[in-house]
Order: C-alpha cells, then structure tokens, then sequence
C-alpha cells in the first residue's frame, strides 16, 4: 500500500471507512483523552509557518500523515508475542490471531508506530458498560460487517489490510481457476478517499 501525502486532504474518510469496514468500535470522547482510541487508521497532522504563535496572523500550511500498520517484513511485534498470536502470513501480511491474544500488549509496546490498539471494553454487550459506552443499540449493530470478527475485550487490534477482501478474491480466483490481477482487491480506505491518495498493490 502506497499513500499519495501530496493528495491526502485530512478529511478522514479513510479512518470513517476502516472502522465500519471492521467492526471497530467508536470508543467516545472520554476514552480518546484517556489514549484509548480504537482507530487502526490514525490521521496525524502537521503544522508549518506560523502555527507555534497563534497571536500572530499568517498562512498555515498543513501536513496530513494516515499512520496504519506498515506490516514490517521483520515486524518487532511478533517474536515478543508470548502466545504466538501476531504473525506474518505467507502473502507478506502481519496479521492477528484474535481467540490466541491474551492482551500482554507486548506488541504495541514493541511497534515503532504505535499502531496496534488494545480493545478495553467488549461493545457488544447487551447492557452498556458505563454512561455512553460499551453498547451499540439497534439499528447500528446491524451495520456490523460480517466478514469480519467483532472482537471482545482484552485484544489487541491493527490494520488488516482488509484481509478478508483478499481471501474473498483469492477464494474466487481458486474456483475460476484464474490469478488476481494488481489492482482488483481493494482495501476500504482506498474505496473510500475522495482524493484517491491510497493505492493498494504494485503503484508501478
């Protein structure tokens, strides 16, 4: 995955699009200043001239950065995993096995870009855990996607690179019996970009 930082705008459609895709949870505002945000798309931002004094007038120029999971080809997050729950699949993906994690957070101490997120609280439940948290009411859990694992509490969680849309493809091309061309799975956030910034697979 290659991201075009001449094109990306900051409009967050590619976080927007990542958390519906995957079932990832809002977590509120309280839960944000707490550093618990649960995004596996973190949209950093950038100020140039001008913005260290805000009395002083003048032209901002602002840089965007979607920070994701960069699945390292030697990832520091997979040797200290004492359950052998994070790991690299044949296809050069890191991914997560959810029903091995035992939340050590190992892992995300481990990441160089702080992208693996830790899952406090089971949204699912039925009975909300505290005021405006923990519970997704109807009509919105029926949005949940479900090619993707809702995940319970005590987890890590992190860019997946859509994995399932890839299975998806691959498992069609299994019984057609034909190869999936570059440029035929695409990830959510790549769907999403109004600016087309994010391209998934060989950019050549």
């Amino acid at each position: 995955m290659a991201i075009d930082l001449n094109k990306c705008t900051g409009c967050s459609a590619c976080v927007t699009a990542c958390q519906a895709e995957n079932n990832v949870p809002w977590v509120g505002e309280g839960q944000v200043t707490m550093g618990r945000d649960m995004g596996w798309i973190r949209l950093e931002r950038y100020y140039e001239e001008g913005a260290i004094d805000a009395s002083r007038a003048g032209p901002v120029d602002v840089r965007f950065l979607p920070m994701i999971c960069q699945h390292c080809g030697n990832a520091p997050c997979e040797p200290v995993c004492p359950v052998f729950a994070t790991y690299h699949t044949p296809d050069g993906i890191n991914t997560q096995v959810y029903n091995r994690c035992v939340g050590t957070r190992y892992c995300a101490n481990n990441c160089p870009y702080k992208v693996r997120v830790f899952n406090w609280y089971s949204y699912t439940d039925e009975e909300p855990v505290r005021e405006g948290l923990g519970h997704i009411p109807e009509p919105l859990n029926w949005q949940l996607n479900p090619d993707v694992t809702v995940r319970e509490n005590g987890v890590m969680e992190k860019c997946s690179f859509c994995i399932h849309r890839i299975r998806d493809h691959q498992n069609q091309a299994a019984v057609e019996g034909s190869t999936i061309t570059d440029g035929q799975v695409i990830t959510a956030c790549q769907q999403s970009c109004p600016a087309e910034a994010i391209v998934f697979g060989n950019i050549r």
